[in-house]
């Protein structure tokens, strides 16, 4: 992909190996220690908490992620049992190559969920397994309309393009969005959740609604259930490796213009309670309490080892803060390269704005291919 290396820089540096972690006695310095960070130390720096510190061996590691793990579960509310898998067909409209299955699935708490299931031409009679992914789509009032659909958005129909190169794709309505807009309210107002589950995060809710996607897939008798893979854009893209940080069935990630690191962030609060949608409610507290439990990239981290790709930008008007972003994917190569897998990951810096290009999408996808098609 030489025609790329204008416009992009491949964030490809060492490992790191030190000795095990025990978070609760580490002072981890100015910036504290994992599950209890400083968090104004953290926006002063562009330089990331170290993902690796204290870890030399692989099995270190685990001891660190199962540590990162716990924190983030425990602070996005839990992740509740989940309900069988139960789906309606609304309706089937033939495209091109595919077609494109309108179906309502059930999730958590009596809550359904709308999706569009796209299903290449011929891939039911074929009677062969195809790899599949879920595709997650960025803040905006269409949902899943926006990125499966002939009419999606401009560098936003990464579900349209993937299911011509012969994945089986899932695109759901993320809860605010599309069909699933509370009532009286605006795209991506969150407030009625909240009152309902006060305790509870609409990152957890996210979750949990993407793992029931992840079990309809795999109920499919056409989806290989070892290559399910997920891609989003902006909100969709950390919900995508939120999602991989928790389902280990998820066997690749890919995240555009998804990775908002706390280190050396201009815009904190975007996690915390807003007016309009709210991601972690505790969040506010803590920044009250100048703490902060975790940073993203370790939240990224629990990918690991399994494939993720990145993609960031110099000039995104949303997560500008592209720095830290670069120093953090250093230390997820780093990761990968502990475990021998450097291969595994990869991570662009682009020149653009809030974008998913078509060479990056493109180079995204190769990225899929290597790792979902046999």
């Amino acid at each position: 992909m030489k025609h790329l290396l204008p416009r992009i820089f491949l964030v490809t540096l060492f490992a790191t190996a030190m000795t095990e972690l025990n978070a609760s006695d580490h002072d981890g310095g100015p910036q504290g220690s994992l599950g209890a960070y400083v968090l104004s130390s953290l926006l002063e720096t562009d330089a990331p908490p170290p993902l690796l510190e204290d870890v030399e061996t692989v099995d270190d590691w685990k001891v660190r992620a199962d540590q990162i793990r716990g924190i983030w579960r425990g602070y996005i509310g839990g992740i509740p049992e989940r309900v069988p898998v139960n789906y309606e067909i609304r309706s089937t409209t033939p495209e091109e190559d595919h077609d494109r299955i309108h179906l309502v699935f059930d999730t958590v708490h009596g809550d359904t969920v709308t999706a569009y299931l796209l299903l290449p031409h011929g891939v039911k009679e074929s009677g062969e397994t195809f790899p599949a992914i879920l595709a997650l789509h960025p803040t905006n009032a269409e949902g899943k309309d926006s990125i499966a659909t002939p009419w999606s958005r401009p560098n936003r129909q990464y579900a349209f393009e993937l299911v011509s190169r012969g994945y089986v794709v899932l695109a759901p309505d993320a809860m605010t969005s599309g069909e699933r807009i509370f009532e009286g309210l605006n795209h991506f107002h969150s407030q009625p959740f909240y009152d309902k589950h006060p305790e509870w995060s609409t990152v957890g809710k996210n979750i949990t609604d993407h793992m029931q996607a992840v079990d309809l897939l795999e109920s499919l008798p056409y989806v290989d259930a070892d290559r399910i893979g997920t891609i989003g854009h902006s909100f969709g893209g950390y919900n995508a490796y939120f999602l991989s940080s928790i389902d280990e069935r998820i066997a690749v990630a890919v995240s555009s213009c998804g990775i908002n690191p706390l280190t050396g962030s201009s815009m904190p609060g975007h996690w915390g309670v807003r007016d309009w949608y709210t991601h972690l409610p505790r969040f506010s507290e803590d920044m009250k309490r100048d703490r902060a439990p975790f940073d993203f990239h370790e939240i990224a981290a629990l990918t690991a080892p399994r494939p993720f790709f990145n993609y960031s930008t110099q000039q995104d008007h949303i997560f500008p803060d592209w720095r830290p972003i670069a120093e953090s994917m250093e230390q997820l190569y780093a990761l990968y390269s502990l475990y021998g897998e450097p291969e595994k990951f990869t991570s662009l810096v682009g020149s653009g704005g809030h974008d998913f290009p078509p060479e990056i999408r493109e180079t995204a996808y190769r990225f899929l291919d290597r790792w979902l098609k046999p």
